[in-house]
């Protein structure tokens, strides 16, 4: 009953955190992802090198994922680059660029285990987890604050729909080599209960999503939910590739913050290519 009081308590607050976010404007949204950004990428880190990497190079992967999500943070949207002068994302830009070349300059003087696989997981780490979040603000530019929104709370119900679904009736498994609890009937439950938040969106905020027609509107709940298992199931073959259960403990019952945005990492490309090419042209 304690771990359920304190999983209920810890959702209650992460989910009160992203609408505040969301809700709050640029600023919020900025701070929103760059903390995604520095809390992930310091776990993927630790997992994938077993705990066995300098803090050096945690930071430094660290620092290179919050550069990312600043160069197209919402706040400088509309910063327009003089002649001569670079602006507050282009510099951001240019130490990235300063990023990765050090990060692969470092490697040689930090005895960490083996340099190769550091290195690799360094990179990976930027295009799994700072790209889309990246990705993220370029979204909430583009569509505004209720698309980011709407994607976030149909996320959160294609999770509940799954395994309330899943749980009650799930007998097929979805992908057992991965995620042996997973199944196709909890699959669909969450697929439902997207597209009914959809029709509730479309119908009852209309004003709030007028980019999209009604089977726009649909497609991009089903591409959450699709894209959304897809992330939870990558998450998961990278913890059963490492061995380990959860990406980290920050999250009281929830494990670590890796395992709270891993759908997220996967829909956020997947949304952003559907809204571009279906919506906005």
């Amino acid at each position: 009953m304690k771990n359920v009081i304190t999983r209920a308590i810890t959702g209650i607050l992460y989910v009160a955190i992203i609408l505040g976010a969301v809700m709050g404007g640029s600023w919020w949204m900025w701070g929103l992802t760059s903390l995604f950004a520095l809390l992930a990428v310091n776990e993927f880190n630790r997992i994938t090198n077993k705990n066995f990497v300098s803090n050096t190079t945690t930071l430094l992967d660290m620092t290179g994922a919050v550069l990312l999500t600043t160069a197209y943070g919402p706040q400088f949207a509309g910063e327009i680059t003089k002649s001569g002068e670079l602006s507050t994302p282009g510099l951001c830009l240019l130490f990235y660029g300063v990023y990765l070349i050090a990060r692969f300059i470092i490697q040689l003087y930090v005895q960490d285990g083996n340099p190769l696989s550091h290195l690799a997981h360094s990179i990976l780490g930027q295009i799994y987890i700072a790209v889309p979040l990246a990705l993220l603000n370029i979204l909430y530019v583009s569509t505004g604050k209720y698309i980011v929104l709407a994607m976030f709370i149909l996320i959160w119900l294609s999770d509940t729909g799954a395994f309330c679904v899943g749980s009650l009736i799930g007998k097929h498994r979805l992908f057992e080599r991965i995620s042996p609890k997973k199944s196709w009937e909890g699959f669909f439950g969450g697929l439902i209960f997207c597209l009914i938040a959809g029709l509730v969106m479309f119908y009852g905020f209309h004003s709030y999503f007028l980019i999209m027609n009604l089977w726009q509107m649909l497609g991009f709940c089903a591409m959450v939910c699709v894209m959304g298992t897809w992330g939870d199931l990558v998450e998961s073959l990278i913890k059963r590739s490492l061995g380990v259960k959860d990406s980290g403990h920050l999250l009281p019952g929830h494990g670590g913050i890796l395992d709270r945005i891993d759908s997220l990492l996967v829909v956020v490309p997947g949304v952003t290519v559907y809204i571009f090419l279906i919506c906005l042209i």
